[in-house]
């Protein structure tokens, strides 16, 4: 597990997992004490498969709707098919992400879809792959893999990240999946080519969950670091102990050997070399997701790895190609199982925060982290405070201004596994309540057949309440679904200024959202090109100040489960219809100043540039 060799309470499971019970810094003891220890335990870190109640209809949403599932008016067919089985691979539910990029540089953002399609392991019934929708500008997409060469057949993939890693002025894809990974080269003409093995960045033998891009050493080149999860192959125990046929639930992932997170430097010549050790990565596995951001801007990115069956970790960015785990004295050590990063100035005081989706269910209260930034590399959880802390089974989770009065809202997925009517959960209690179990055993778990896990939960879309709290609107919206959740990406993929989410399923359809907001709230959005910095600007910091109040926000590389989100930096701008002032802090070091600008319009700034390129204004 995501090791960090403090004091540890061992649970009583037969595969040995350990449970952590640390002093965080800010709210002291993280701690569950006898019964809810012992049951908690049981019925979460043990299992990792509980559904809380029965199935439940989807709510109608209300008037007035804000966004609208436009997916077949648009043309996009794809299907995440998890192609589960009666041998309940654990690896079928964990779902699938998606990727907004503009790949051939038409100012409209195409998509992504990575496919978890089984290989020949597993005998799928008809071929699967991933898929790219290029945006016709009209708001329909046109299905384009084939042509392109990204549809990695054969591939059980999971995550993706975006990233112009030769800085060529094209978006590379980086698919993260079991087994292996794949890099796509983007040539600039509308094709890809698969350059893994000539960059050395296959992470063979594995399961890679997430990935990012970022320049660590801001050497003006991206780099790469890869989650990954466990060891798991049809040679190395894949049933969890003797199988019997339909008497296995979902494995254990504590039944696996856990595998590291790793960090590829790019050697500017196509290659990458690991230099996790010589960074100082020291995680052990079950790693899910990731996030990039410089927490006490100083001018380098930091890292937050959530950790499943194990404590998330903070990195601090030494500025010298090394990172120390300053996890103990930012956040604490947790006993949760860490599924989502996405870093956000929330409260608008020039400082970025983090929201870390967790597992909250009738059996397992474990409940989202909020970490609001000190400013002095630690953090203080105020997720109940707020108001986010129970999102259910949670998975990906975006911040993003949805109605532009200039506070970041939060959207959050979830559900675990959504099947028949009648819940798991009576069976797992019928088992732990008898005496000598070994729950490690799989000839001792009832049989699932076609019951839920945690399924049928609605999503949350919380809106910001001037960074007071949050008020989830996903009913009230038309995005409170009740499938089961697992990428988030966000991007305005008709340029008219408001934010539209793309949503990805497991075993069903995805969703995209189309933004029908009516406010009347102004906008501004950023394309940033770095010259001296790395060519697609990842990491930069950029500062809006209009009506009275300054806005943070930064080019990621990829935070979030699985997913990445419009390289373009959006701000909402309330009823300020001029911008005052905008500050842009490249990761060179470089402050870049533009002032006097219009709002509702999408500008191209290139660093060290005096000229600002307007790409669209509002429609």
């Amino acid at each position: 597990m995501c090791s960090h060799g403090r004091n540890v309470l061992y649970t009583p499971w037969g595969n040995g997992s350990k449970l952590r019970i640390v002093r965080g810094p800010v709210l002291g003891l993280r701690i569950k004490i006898g019964a809810i220890l012992a049951l908690t335990t049981i019925l979460g870190t043990a299992t990792h498969l509980l559904l809380a109640g029965q199935a439940v209809k989807p709510q109608q949403p209300a008037i007035p709707v804000r966004y609208t599932d436009v997916r077949k008016e648009a043309g996009i067919t794809f299907l995440q098919d998890a192609t589960q089985t009666e041998e309940k691979y654990y690896l079928e539910t964990m779902g699938t992400g998606v990727a907004w990029l503009d790949y051939d540089q038409d100012g409209l953002m195409d998509l992504f879809f990575v496919q978890s399609a089984a290989t020949d392991i597993y005998k799928p019934p008809h071929p699967l792959r991933s898929a790219l929708y290029h945006n016709n500008g009209d708001g329909t997409f046109t299905d384009v893999t084939e042509k392109a060469g990204v549809g990695g057949e054969g591939h059980y993939g999971q995550g993706v990240a975006v990233g112009d890693y030769d800085n060529d002025g094209f978006p590379d894809l980086y698919v993260t999946g079991y087994g292996r990974a794949i890099l796509y080269h983007n040539n600039g003409n509308g094709t890809f080519t698969d350059v893994t093995a000539k960059a050395g960045v296959a992470d063979e033998g594995g399961w890679s969950t997430s990935a990012g891009w970022f320049d660590y050493d801001k050497d003006g080149w991206l780099d790469l670091v890869v989650t990954n999860y466990i060891e798991w192959s049809p040679k190395n125990n894949i049933w969890c102990g003797e199988h019997r046929p339909g008497y296995r639930s979902y494995c254990h992932p504590g039944n696996y050997k856990g595998q590291k997170t790793k960090l590829y430097h790019n050697n500017h010549d196509g290659t990458f070399t690991d230099v996790t050790e010589k960074a100082g990565f020291k995680l052990s596995g079950w790693t899910l997701d990731l996030g990039h951001a410089d927490a006490n801007n100083d001018g380098w990115d930091d890292l937050y790895i959530a950790c499943d069956f194990g404590t998330d970790h903070f990195f601090v960015n030494n500025g010298d190609g090394t990172f120390t785990d300053k996890t103990e004295s930012a956040i604490g050590f947790d006993t949760k199982k860490g599924m989502n990063v996405d870093w956000g100035d929330y409260d608008n005081d020039g400082l970025l925060d983090i929201y870390v989706t967790n597992i909250t269910d009738d059996y397992m209260r474990e409940g989202n982290f909020l970490w609001h930034n000190n400013g002095n590399l630690t953090f203080t959880d105020l997720a109940r405070e707020t108001g986010t802390h129970d999102t259910g089974w949670g998975w990906g989770a975006k911040f993003f201004d949805y109605d532009n009065d200039g506070w970041l809202d939060l959207y959050v997925v979830n559900g675990w596994v959504s099947a028949g009517k009648d819940s798991y959960v009576p069976d797992i209690f019928a088992m732990v309540t008898k005496p000598g179990i070994d729950f490690a055993d799989a000839r001792n778990w009832p049989p699932m057949g076609d019951k839920s896990l945690s399924g049928y939960q609605k999503k949350k879309l919380f809106h910001n309440e001037h960074g007071t709290g949050f008020k989830d609107e996903a009913g009230r919206h038309g995005v409170a679904s009740t499938r089961d959740g697992r990428g988030v990406a966000v991007a305005d993929f008709d340029n008219d200024g408001r934010m539209d989410l793309f949503v990805a399923n497991a075993n069903s359809e995805p969703y995209l959202y189309h933004n029908t907001e009516t406010t009347k709230n102004h906008w501004a959005q950023f394309l940033l090109e770095g010259t001296k910095s790395n060519r697609s600007a990842v990491g930069a910091q950029v500062r809006v100040t209009a009506g009275g109040r300054t806005l943070l926000s930064f080019v990621n590389g990829g935070n979030g489960f699985g997913a990445q989100s419009t390289s373009r930096v959006h701000f909402g701008l309330g009823a300020s219809s001029a911008i005052d002032r905008v500050e842009i802090r490249w990761p060179s070091g470089l402050k870049q100043v533009v002032e006097k600008l219009s709002a509702d319009r999408i500008y191209k700034i290139q660093e060290g540039k005096t000229k600002t390129e307007v790409l669209e204004a509002r429609r």
